[in-house]
């Protein structure tokens, strides 16, 4: 990121869900989602394991396509043609997504490379400051496999840095963390959304980083929208199906 970018990038898209369904195999999955995200908040979506959480990111960032319903990025179709481009989206895999046999600094550069975006020395540049950004510095040739899991989220979260995103999504974070790294992950989202302007959408079932970054959040269960709302008024609801789900998040950790 040249420094004028670093300054500047980005003035957050706001999402808009629509009436979303989506089955698979045959099995209803998503069940009419409907769902706006503020541009330049940190929106939570929270569920158990199957609720649907990541296949509903996956259709945000238009991975996937809908059996009915519609994505919106700032007013536009996330399956019109060049929408990602426009809207400099990027996703953070919950595995990373690395390649093992590239450095630190290969993989974070590895778009940016692969499209012929910026001159070599400028790639370099922008490298270096994602890097820094997630307190990566020093660490450019190693590779992921000397890295500690935390680093690697890290890594992953500087790769999609470098794409000067205006919409960042995050699916779980922090799995597969000590409750050490997933803190400093989960400042490092907050501490981005901050410093960059930039729109977060995180899928998560942890309840710390949920209701510890959140500027908003929903809650999935079975595929269906049960509630959305800020931290505190999603932990003063009563709904038993919300109850449920929280008192046993609550008990686990």
């Amino acid at each position: 990121m040249n420094t004028a970018a670093a300054q500047t990038v980005s003035r957050g898209v706001g999402v808009t869900v629509r009436g979303l369904c989506k089955s698979l195999a045959g099995q209803p999955v998503l069940h009419e989602v409907d769902l706006t995200v503020e541009p330049g908040e940190v929106f939570v979506i929270m569920g158990p394991s199957g609720s649907g959480k990541s296949v509903l990111l996956r259709h945000i960032i238009g991975l996937m396509e809908p059996d009915t319903g519609e994505v919106l990025i700032a007013g536009e179709s996330i399956q019109s043609p060049g929408v990602r481009d426009r809207h400099h989206m990027a996703m953070v895999f919950q595995s990373g997504a690395l390649l093992n046999s590239l450095t630190l600094a290969e993989n974070a550069g590895l778009y940016l490379r692969e499209h012929a975006m910026k001159p070599e020395a400028e790639i370099a540049d922008i490298v270096a400051r994602a890097l820094a950004a997630v307190g990566l510095t020093g660490q450019e040739e190693k590779l992921p496999g000397e890295l500690s899991g935390g680093m690697r989220k890290r890594a992953a979260i500087a790769r999609a840095l470098v794409m000067e995103p205006q919409l960042l999504l995050y699916d779980e974070p922090t799995s597969e963390l000590d409750p050490l790294m997933a803190a400093t992950v989960s400042r490092e989202i907050v501490a981005l959304q901050r410093r960059l302007g930039v729109t977060s959408v995180v899928v998560s079932h942890d309840r710390e980083l949920a209701f510890g970054i959140a500027h908003r959040m929903a809650i999935i269960l079975d595929g269906r929208i049960r509630c959305v709302g800020r931290p505190a008024e999603v932990r003063a609801l009563q709904d038993p199906q919300v109850r449920e789900f929280l008192d046993a998040t609550f008990r686990h950790h």
